[in-house]
């Protein structure tokens, strides 16, 4: 079971997690070690909710393929576990983020003594702007 947040898991049958060999340099050992982790996750067949789905789907991420299968290629670590551990923090990333809905604003406007306030503060630097001209003798 892999906790997204307080309201929201998913089971591990539903994140398909495969090693392979990393890119790049590294001498002899990248070669013969798969330490690379492919993570598959398909959204359309997860346990999210219908609102969720279509959040995760409509992101325009170059991750996710034309058949809805987000895959997450981490390969930064030299060890399989932190690559592995690397890749589901960017998976419960991606979900929370994707997720998240941003609250409504409600439009406000400045009281009136505010709007009082405002007006005599401009009023009082333009007196003050005044008196900076030329003095006449």
């Amino acid at each position: 079971m892999i906790f997204i947040s307080n309201t929201l898991s998913l089971n591990d049958e539903e994140i398909d997690i495969s090693a392979i060999r990393a890119q790049g340099s590294g001498g002899q050992n990248v070669n013969k070690v798969s330490s690379a982790i492919h993570l598959r996750f398909d959204i359309q067949a997860s346990s999210l909710d219908d609102f969720q789905k279509e959040r995760l789907l409509a992101s325009k991420d170059s991750r996710i393929s034309k058949e809805g299968v987000l895959v997450i290629k981490a390969q930064q670590f030299r060890t399989q576990e932190k690559n592995k551990l690397d890749a589901l923090e960017r998976l419960q990333q991606f979900i929370i983020e994707g997720t998240h809905v941003n609250k409504t604003r409600k439009p406000t406007k400045p009281s009136k003594s505010a709007q009082r306030k405002r007006t005599d503060q401009k009023t009082q630097r333009g007196k003050t702007k005044t008196l900076r001209g030329k003095v006449d003798i």
